[in-house]
């Protein structure tokens, strides 16, 4: 399982967003199925509304996914954003979680390296724990 961490040079404080809905619509270009994960309904509410306007090109299918779903509520959605994916949607797990998921169920991780160095700090310590696992992630200066 690929893990890849974006390094981020851009101080922007919502620039570790506007990032995961790049790679969410390189996704879903490519015809994969993206969970964001979120830590809360506010960083959640926060990626739902960034999704809507980031981009002038095309709307991207997106949900939160509520806690009584088992998936989306429709067929066309391609990102699901919460804490825990329905097994459908595991083409890309983009995490802006705080922890680290070591899961086999995906076949690419995409962790955010914001600038910030709180998050940095953050980011060290899941990309350690994703090493100690056995997986050599790769980072990415962007």
């Amino acid at each position: 399982m690929p893990v890849s961490f974006y390094v981020l040079t851009d101080g922007a404080p919502d620039a570790h967003l506007r990032h995961a809905c790049r790679l969410a619509e390189q996704a879903v270009d490519q015809g994969q199925r993206v969970f964001v994960r979120v830590d809360s309904n506010d960083d959640a509410k926060r990626i739902d509304d960034l999704l809507w306007t980031f981009g002038d090109r095309s709307f991207l299918p997106h949900e939160i996914l509520v806690a009584s779903a088992n998936g989306p509520s429709h067929e066309r959605m391609r990102i699901l954003i919460g804490n825990a994916a329905p097994v459908d949607f595991r083409d890309l797990l983009i995490n802006l979680g705080s922890e680290a998921l070591v899961d086999n169920a995906y076949p690419a991780i995409a962790e955010l390296v914001p600038v910030d160095d709180e998050r940095k700090r953050a980011a060290r310590a899941r990309f350690k724990v994703y090493r100690d696992a056995g997986l050599n992630p790769a980072t990415h200066n962007v």
